[in-house]
């Protein structure tokens, strides 16, 4: 018997970020960079963010590319993200 899946809903936010790793079971790490701002220092932080994203099959993604994402219902523990679209190889 085959198990029917759940379409996934996409909702939420949507972020573009760099590949920093391969993608290996269907999931992938993306990167972006964002600014915090300081109050003590009065000035901005440099700050990452990495998350984790799955990644349907018939995307072609490698490290160093740039995606498109967007927040879905969780997939596993730590995904809540899918990819959208591949932006620039």
């Amino acid at each position: 018997m085959e198990k029917s899946k759940k379409p996934l809903r996409m909702h939420g936010r949507v972020f573009v970020g760099t590949v920093i790793k391969d993608v290996f079971h269907k999931t992938t790490t993306i990167e972006f960079p964002r600014q915090v701002y300081n109050s003590k220092y009065e000035r901005f932080q440099k700050r990452r963010t990495r998350l984790k994203v799955h990644v349907p099959d018939d995307f072609k993604v490698k490290k160093g590319d740039t995606i498109k994402v967007i927040e879905t219902r969780p997939i596993s523990k730590t995904k809540n993200f899918l990819a959208l679209e591949v932006i620039k190889k």
